[in-house]
């Protein structure tokens, strides 16, 4: 229950004649003071003080952000997409350099690279591996010998039983709501559905951007809440400014859920260049050029893309889809939204700011309890109300 992860007494916000916003705003001031942390099966897990989460975030969630969070309290999550094996090292031995706190490493199984990139957090003892899209049971295996923990991406109950049947620790529960791949289903409906069929701990991702909606995924059956459209928008993430000053500018409408961008279905903000790449499904003759192109780009030997074209056309379509998509998402995130297509949630209806990430995840703990303080006090409200009655 709720009730669980709620740190301190009754609020005795029912006795206050303010408007329920100025009661929040003021318990949320309070709360930022004592500097309270929340106990989860997530929290306990990874060896955190909060459970808030940054998941990989290709060009965003980068080994300086990953730190931060990390710093304040969270678990940073590494995002290894456009990395080579080299650099996904070098990006890991940096984050140790930053913090001493427990991190992961995001590897999703059906890019390019993603085996080597995996390969290398195993080898180098990664506390946590988020793997998706992909089967992931050697992955856990290995973890499993050197102590670490996994934590797997699904987007529906059948996904989370075959995770949980390979022994991973936690998942990763993606609603519709989500920036980029978010499932079919949204998190309200999603989350409970599958903390029903699973006893592992849930991390909520999708629609997630402040204290009512970590308390929102608490009382569905979630253990913490992942972040990555707000996270992306504090002062330490690397996302250009133009970009960020974008995201605050628009509301949760202003966002585009298609298959034809990347060939899976992907939300990303509405822009020009957004509603163009997702008009139409890629034609036959610009995934066979984008599919060397994307080769290249991914490190893959040409002699293994033509035979591909020719027996594997779903996997190399697949590969050209990415391979077209990366240079946009790329140019994105470096500021040009007039040619560049930014994955986003809709959640960006809820951010209204750039703060650092210490002072979002401080206030994010402090409006998720005075969001439980508030209804706390209208359940006794109730009662009292109920006993005056009878």
């Amino acid at each position: 229950p709720a009730s669980q992860y709620y740190l301190g007494g009754r609020s005795h916000l029912s006795d206050c004649s303010l408007p329920v916003q100025g009661i929040f705003s003021r318990v949320v001031e309070q709360r930022q003071r004592q500097q309270n942390t929340m106990r989860t099966r997530i929290t306990q897990l990874l060896g955190i003080r909060h459970p808030i989460l940054l998941p990989g975030m290709s060009w965003i969630s980068t080994p300086e952000l990953v730190a931060a969070v990390s710093n304040a309290g969270g678990c940073g999550i590494l995002a290894t997409g456009p990395l080579t094996a080299k650099q996904t090292r070098e990006s890991i031995r940096k984050i140790r350099s930053l913090t001493d706190k427990p991190f992961g490493i995001g590897a999703t199984l059906l890019m390019p690279g993603a085996t080597d990139n995996a390969e290398v957090a195993l080898e180098e003892e990664v506390p946590l591996i988020n793997f998706s899209l992909g089967k992931g049971d050697w992955i856990v295996e290995r973890v499993q010998k050197y102590g670490g923990k996994t934590l797997c991406t699904v987007v529906s109950e059948k996904h989370a039983k075959s995770a949980e049947a390979i022994g991973v620790d936690a998942l990763m529960v993606t609603g519709h709501e989500a920036a980029a791949h978010g499932g079919e289903v949204t998190s309200l409906c999603l989350i409970p559905a599958i903390a029903a069929k699973t006893n592992l701990p849930i991390v909520a991702a999708g629609g997630f951007a402040n204290g009512q909606g970590l308390m929102a995924a608490m009382s569905l059956g979630a253990d913490a809440i992942a972040m990555g459209s707000r996270f992306a928008t504090t002062q330490e993430s690397p996302l250009a400014q133009t970009t960020k000053d974008a995201v605050v500018e628009r509301s949760e409408a202003d966002t585009i859920y298609s298959k034809n961008f990347d060939g899976l279905y992907a939300r990303v903000m509405k822009t020009p260049a957004a509603i163009k790449a997702t008009k139409s499904p890629t034609n036959p003759l610009v995934a066979a050029y984008n599919s060397f192109s994307a080769a290249q780009d991914f490190g893959i030997p040409l002699w293994k893309v033509i035979p591909g074209l020719l027996t594997q056309w779903d996997k190399m379509y697949m590969l050209s889809q990415f391979g077209g998509a990366m240079g946009a998402i790329q140019a994105a995130q470096e500021g040009d939204l007039d040619n560049g297509v930014q994955f986003i949630g809709q959640s960006q209806g809820l951010i209204t700011d750039q703060p650092t990430v210490d002072e979002l995840v401080q206030r994010v703990i402090a409006e998720a309890e005075a969001a439980h303080a508030l209804n706390h006090d209208r359940f006794l409200e109730g009662e009292e109300k109920a006993r005056a009655a009878a």
